[in-house]
């Protein structure tokens, strides 16, 4: 009995916290997107933030990376250039599969 309390307390409590840190996030980067700051970044943070734990978030969050896939990829690809020209090729040993 008193576990099943303190399971539903924690889960309530995490989603509480979870809650107030994402949507500060996202509050935060609207805000900024009027004044100076990284508006657009707050917003994805946030919005990530939510995902952990609100199935919402992570539908829009997909949505989003599918909605920005190409020029994602061509960013990733550009930095990796970039990464290699400054830092060299990446250390074989911390690879994580992607090529």
């Amino acid at each position: 009995m008193i576990s099943k309390i303190t399971d539903i307390s924690y889960r309530l409590g995490r989603q509480i916290v979870i809650a107030v840190i994402g949507g500060t996030l996202l509050l935060g980067g609207v805000i900024m997107l009027v004044t100076p700051g990284p508006g657009l970044a707050a917003m994805l943070a946030g919005l990530a933030v939510l995902a952990i734990e609100f199935a919402w978030a992570r539908i829009w969050l997909k949505k989003l990376r599918e909605s920005v896939g190409p020029v994602g990829q061509a960013a990733e690809r550009s930095w990796m250039r970039w990464r290699q020209r400054f830092f060299g090729p990446r250390d074989s040993g911390s690879d994580t599969g992607k090529k």
